[in-house]
């Protein structure tokens, strides 16, 4: 190939590390429609790995019959253009494509490969016909393939940690799939040796290509900011909605990826949507009537429903709150109604590390709630027992932790492991929720609360409640029946060493569809 190996080697890397940015962003381009699961990343990283593997054989095939610069040419811009197409098809439903009759894990690979097999079948032909060009001499075959490869599987390297180190954080996903189509389609004009063709240029043809690249990121963008993402972070597609209650009453509803997190009255704190948020409440005023002034931690923030309406109601205790994504805490100042000069004190970093940098200092509190896990993602570090266990040290004596689990309680499997784990912790455990849903076969919220001491029944029941004339809405799994449960579920301890939060809930998943 003209100007030497270098430039075979400059290719591949280049074509592997666009490869592996798409892989990588691939995960933020289907959150909004699917969330973000362990059948999420198994089905792209699926999906990619057999583009790339069809695209090595297809390419091995086309080097031998036509391999030439302007072959390498057209699979360069073909692997620009597919990359394109991406941009206008992640701004359309992509879930009503594909029949509910099929089954989930089927709609949720069929929906990846639509959208990122054709790229990685185009960019895995790449290697195969740079090898074909890059051969002069059979005796170096060895030396000249193995160095090619290594300069593709380095190229793949720098891919993915630019991608999650640098660029979803600085550009945005779009921006970043608009940039792999431009380098792919430059690429092509810079070594397709399309300018000699005789009866055409088609150079001409690339820069049509490039211009149409623009015009599909025009449009994506104006789609991507009118359909997904309030703001996107290297954690999440945010989103925030308006949900009407009454003529009276609108909340804002903060959306994670494609979950809503929780519901919030921006004029009014104390105005709380969800059940199990009411039901923390109800122990925050448990806690406060012994201990106005307790302190609560949160692990993970998401809209600060709880924090925002303690912070009102009562203005002598401490709160502190540990939420990973720095995007969500904005989100929260500018559209959820968190007050700019709030006295809630936020962590941006995951909770796990902040807890451990507590419990080295002795630090102790009333109240910790857990409201990290959903029904599709589970933090697995966060599950375990040894975290369980710095929960213990850094609460008092008399405190709670309250972690919100969603699951079923009749039939789920990461409901009971969870609570088996918290349980060799903890003496005292109980599953809490708005109603008696304990022989329910659904999913629901529930609230495991734990403590080294025994819940006060006849003080839980003179504090002011969040139901009907300040009734209380708490309701706790009689202990012989959640007894009887824990003995009919499977044993599972989660540990450091050993939890596999995503496999449990996962059939979760795949009942609701999406």
């Amino acid at each position: 190939m003209g100007g030497g190996l270098w430039v075979s080697y400059l290719i591949v890397f280049l074509a592997s590390a666009c490869t592996l940015v798409l892989e990588i962003v691939a995960g933020r381009i289907v959150a909004p429609f699917i969330g973000v699961s362990l059948y999420t990343w198994t089905s792209i990283i699926g999906v990619v790995l057999a583009g790339i593997s069809l695209g090595n054989y297809l390419g091995g095939v086309v080097a031998d019959r036509i391999g030439s610069r302007r072959t390498l040419g057209l699979i360069l811009l073909g692997g620009g253009l597919t990359s394109l197409v991406v941009l206008p098809l992640a701004t359309v439903d992509l879930t009503l494509i594909f029949p509910r009759s099929y089954p989930l894990m089927l709609r949720i690979v069929l929906l990846t490969s639509l959208l990122f097999f054709p790229p990685s079948l185009v960019l895995g032909m790449v290697s195969p016909v740079v090898v074909k060009l890059a051969l002069t001499d059979l005796k170096q075959t060895g030396n000249v393939v193995g160095k090619i490869y290594a300069f593709s599987t380095l190229g793949s390297i720098v891919g993915t940690f630019a991608t999650g180190f640098v660029l979803i954080s600085s550009f945005g996903t779009r921006t970043i799939v608009f940039g792999v189509g431009i380098v792919l389609l430059g690429m092509a004009l810079l070594f397709g040796d399309f300018f000699r063709a005789r009866k055409a240029d088609l150079g001409v043809g690339v820069a049509a290509a490039l211009v149409l690249g623009l015009l599909l990121y025009q449009i994506d963008t104006k789609n991507a900011l009118a359909s997904t993402c309030y703001k996107e972070t290297d954690y999440y597609c945010i989103k925030v909605t308006d949900h009407i209650v009454s003529s009276d009453r609108l909340l804002k509803t903060l959306v994670l990826d494609h979950l809503i997190h929780s519901y919030n009255s921006v004029d009014d704190p104390t105005y709380l949507q969800y059940g199990y948020i009411k039901v923390d409440a109800e122990m925050t005023e448990y806690v406060a009537q012994k201990t106005p002034d307790y302190r609560a931690f949160f692990v993970g923030g998401g809209a600060y429903t709880l924090p925002r309406y303690m912070e009102v109601r009562h203005p002598a205790a401490t709160i502190e709150v540990a939420e990973i994504d720095p995007g969500v805490t904005e989100t929260n100042f500018e559209r959820m109604g968190l007050d700019p000069n709030t006295r809630i004190i936020t962590y941006n970093t995951d909770a796990r590390e902040i807890v451990e940098q507590k419990q080295a200092r002795a630090e102790r509190y009333d109240l910790v709630f857990g409201d990290a896990f959903n029904d599709l993602q589970i933090p697995y570090h966060l599950t375990t027992r040894e975290f369980d266990q710095k929960i213990r040290n850094m609460l008092k004596d008399d405190g709670i932790y309250a972690a919100l689990v969603i699951d079923k309680l009749q039939g789920g499997q990461f409901m009971p492991a969870y609570a088996k784990t918290v349980a060799t912790v903890f003496p005292y455990v109980y599953i809490l929720a708005d109603g008696t849903y304990w022989n329910s076969t659904f999913a629901n919220t529930y609230i495991v609360a734990a403590s080294a001491t025994p819940l006060d029944f006849e003080r839980l029941k003179t504090i002011r409640g969040q139901g009907i004339n300040g009734q209380s809405l708490i309701n706790v799994m009689p202990a012989d029946q959640m007894q009887q449960w824990l003995q009919d579920t499977p044993t599972l301890i989660l540990t450091d060493d050993y939890a596999p939060a995503d496999n449990l809930v996962a059939p979760l998943f795949a009942e609701r569809g999406f």
